[in-house]
């Protein structure tokens, strides 16, 4: 039986996506999520959206509580996650407008909690493959049928914000290997994987990261703007997508088992 967990960035965590709707508040031994969860289907297919940062985005990336949020999710049965997230891009090639599919993270980050296993246990999950391969390739199958500009199996950098990089650590992003930077998708994407669940990103590039000189610098009002716009086909990718994933065998699921200590 699949169930969809959509946790949504700014412009995409509206119930009107679901038909049929209703708000749940979830308790987890890990505190309160993000936000009240919205249940409800797309195309017949059970779906669970959370507010990422909060109904009126009032938290700010270190203080998401990412360990409720997916816990949330699976103690409400959700199978698969897809994340959205706005990115800034680290190459000239990945132009703002594009939406891109990591399959690989660097952790900037170092203020966040990254395991459900904080005391008894002790888990070195695996994150050799972090995202979900499966997920990943009908998501860019879907986006191709749609005709839209993407771009696949690329490295998100997430720093932890709620600052922008400075140009000297865009550069750094650049000469580790990243492509887009981000400032959610760790420990989101680990989380998940120790609740044996599917997440793959659909990251939205807002802009140029400030890597490059001559150009104005980032803004809140010019990420905005271009998320705006960028909503929409992402809407339309969840709806077209959802229909068409299965509960097959996947890796995403069985990590947890030879990962406790």
């Amino acid at each position: 039986m699949v169930k969809i967990g959509i946790i949504g960035g700014s412009g995409l965590d509206n119930p009107g996506l679901l038909n049929d709707y209703k708000e749940v508040s979830v308790k987890t031994p890990y505190g309160s999520p993000s936000s009240k969860l919205v249940c409800g289907k797309i195309n017949n297919v059970d779906v669970v959206i959370l507010s990422r940062h909060g109904k009126d985005h009032t938290i700010m990336p270190t203080n998401v509580n990412s360990q409720a949020n997916i816990f949330a999710l699976k103690k409400l049965g959700c199978t698969h996650i897809i994340a959205t997230t706005a990115c800034g891009s680290l190459n000239k090639k990945i132009k703002p407008g594009t939406l891109v599919l990591p399959n690989q993270f660097i952790d900037r980050t170092t203020k966040r909690k990254q395991t459900f296993f904080e005391k008894g246990k002790v888990c070195h999950i695996s994150m050799e493959e972090p995202f979900c391969r499966a997920l990943r390739l009908l998501i860019g199958q879907t986006i191709k049928e749609l005709k839209l500009d993407y771009q696949t199996d690329k490295t998100v950098v997430t720093i932890e914000g709620p600052r922008f990089s400075s140009r000297a650590e865009s550069l750094m992003n650049q000469k580790f290997g990243g492509d887009i930077v981000n400032m959610s998708t760790v420990p989101e994407v680990v989380l998940a994987r120790e609740a044996g669940l599917c997440y793959q990103a659909i990251a939205m590039v807002t802009d140029y990261d400030c890597f490059m000189e001559h150009k104005e610098n980032v803004s809140w009002e010019q990420i905005f703007n271009t998320m705006k716009k960028n909503a929409d086909n992402v809407k339309n990718i969840l709806v077209k997508v959802i229909e068409k994933i299965n509960y097959d065998h996947c890796i995403c699921r069985d990590s947890l088992k030879s990962a406790l200590v």
